[in-house]
């Protein structure tokens, strides 16, 4: 059951921001947990009577525990881990990602579970055409960062301000991580 409830993001459909008031969230709790009670008794009833699990289980919440099997390389359960430990992934996945990651993969393989922290949680990679913006911000060439930011698209104007363009958003995040100040922000 969730400790509280959180709002729907204004600015990510896939994202949630700030939290209900406590009473509302324990009248939303208690009525989950009235429903969910409801739809295991319905289960149960089914089961006895001998309905195949596949079809008793149908109304059961999406939120219903269940037990699985998973097979996957190294390789790719990383993969999974780095998408789904991210910030930015929607929080239940998140805190389903990071028992994988911290309970069990962490005991299993602890070396590659080092280096998946050292080099992909907490490391940073640069795409083909932000390197070709940051080589030159490194080498003082401002007036060539700022052409091929411009030739991408970045520094299109809306309203007076920086259009919203996600590559380079993204981009200023990285660098604003090492302490870079980016030309066209001064």
């Amino acid at each position: 059951m969730p400790e509280q409830w959180r709002l729907q993001a204004s600015s990510n459909r896939q994202g949630s921001e700030g939290f209900v008031q406590k009473e509302i969230g324990e009248k939303l709790t208690s009525g989950e947990f009235e429903l969910h009670e409801y739809t295991r008794k319905v289960y149960n009833e089914r089961l006895e009577m001998g309905i195949a699990r596949e079809q008793a289980r149908k109304d059961l919440p999406l939120s219903t525990y269940t037990e699985a099997y998973w097979k996957i390389d190294l390789h790719n359960l990383f993969h999974f881990l780095k998408l789904r430990m991210d910030p930015s992934a929607q929080y239940e996945i998140r805190s389903y990602a990071e028992v994988i990651g911290n309970e069990i993969v962490s005991k299993w393989c602890p070396d590659a579970w080092q280096a998946f922290l050292d080099y992909h949680v907490g490391g940073m990679e640069f795409s083909s055409i932000e390197l070709k913006i940051l080589k030159p911000l490194l080498q003082n060439d401002v007036n060539t960062a700022i052409r091929k930011a411009a030739d991408l698209g970045w520094l299109k104007e809306k309203d007076g301000k920086l259009a919203r363009v996600r590559e380079r958003i993204e981009f200023e995040e990285k660098l604003s991580k090492l302490d870079i100040e980016l030309p066209w922000n001064k």
